[in-house]
C-alpha cells in the first residue's frame, strides 16, 4: 500500500501498528497516525521525528464538526494518489456495564466514539479512498487498492455471546460490524474493500493486566494478515490472526 491512516495512535494498539508498519520492507510510503493530544503522545512523535513517512495529525474523531478540515489535511498529504487504507482504531469502552448499572450517557457515548465515528469517517474520507481504487483499479481488491479496516471486538459477535453485561461496548462493536458489512456491499462496486477486525484479549488500557497477549503480539499479527487480505476477505470478520469470527 501507498498510504495508510489509523486513528488512536498515542498509545497502546494504535501506536503499536504504527512500529510493526514502520518494521516492513514494503512499509507504506505515508502513514498518517491521529491522535487526541500531541502532549501525550510522545513517542508516536519520536517515531515521526525518525522516520519521513510518518506523518502526525491532532484529531478527535468525535468532533464531527472538524472532520472538514481534518480531510483538506490528509488531502494535503495524499494528494491526487488518494488514500490506500482507512483503519478505523480509536475506541473506548466503560467500567460499568451489568443492566442494573448500565447509563444512558454511557450506551450514547461508547457509541458516539465506537460506532458513529468510523462511519462518518469512512464517509469524510471516502473521496480519498475512491481515488485510490480507481488509481490502482488493475490491482486487485486488497490493501494496496483501497480498504476500511474498522477495529472491533470478539464481544461484539452475537453468536459468541456466552457472558452478558458490557451492553455499551458489545452494542456499539456490534454496531460497527454491521456497518463494515454494509460498507461491503455499498462499496464493491469502487474496488473498496471493508473488513471488521478483532485485535485479541490484550494487555491495555482497555483489556487490562490478565489480557493474554500483548501489544507487540496482536498488532504484528494484524499488520501481517492486513496485507494478506483479498476479495474473499471482503465484509467479513476476523481475529488478528485472519482466523474468521462469527457475527
Amino acid at each position: 500500500m501507498r498510504s495508510i491512516l489509523i486513528t488512536g495512535c498515542n498509545r497502546g494498539l494504535g501506536l503499536g501498528l504504527v512500529k510493526h508498519l514502520l518494521k516492513r520492507a514494503d512499509r507504506p510510503e505515508l502513514l498518517i497516525a491521529t491522535c487526541r493530544d500531541m502532549t501525550k503522545a510522545q513517542e508516536l512523535q519520536e517515531l515521526s521525528n525518525s522516520n519521513k513517512n510518518v506523518h502526525i495529525l491532532q484529531f478527535d474523531v468525535t468532533e464531527f464538526d472538524k472532520h472538514k478540515q481534518f480531510a483538506t489535511e490528509v488531502q494535503k498529504i495524499v494528494g491526487d494518489d488518494g488514500l490506500n487504507v482507512l483503519f478505523n482504531n480509536a475506541g473506548t469502552s466503560p467500567k460499568y456495564t451489568r443492566l442494573p448499572f448500565v447509563k444512558p450517557e454511557q450506551l450514547m457515548d461508547t457509541f458516539r466514539t465506537n460506532t458513529v465515528a468510523p462511519i462518518i469517517l469512512a464517509k469524510t474520507l471516502l473521496p480519498f479512498l475512491k481515488q485510490a481504487a480507481q488509481k490502482n483499479i488493475s490491482l486487485p481488491m486488497g490493501v494496496q487498492r483501497a480498504a476500511i479496516v474498522n477495529m472491533s471486538s470478539i464481544l461484539g459477535s452475537i453468536q459468541n455471546n456466552q457472558d452478558g453485561g458490557l451492553y455499551p461496548y458489545r452494542c456499539s462493536k456490534t454496531a460497527l460490524n454491521q456497518a463494515t458489512a454494509t460498507m461491503r456491499m455499498d462499496l464493491k462496486e469502487d474496488g473498496i474493500m471493508a473488513v471488521a477486525l478483532h485485535p485479541g484479549w490484550v494487555r491495555t488500557d482497555m483489556g487490562g493486566s490478565k489480557a493474554p497477549l500483548d501489544v507487540d503480539q496482536s498488532t504484528s499479527a494484524m499488520v501481517d494478515f492486513i496485507y494478506s487480505m483479498g476479495e474473499s476477505h471482503n465484509g467479513g470478520f476476523y481475529q488478528y490472526d485472519g482466523e474468521k469470527i462469527p457475527y
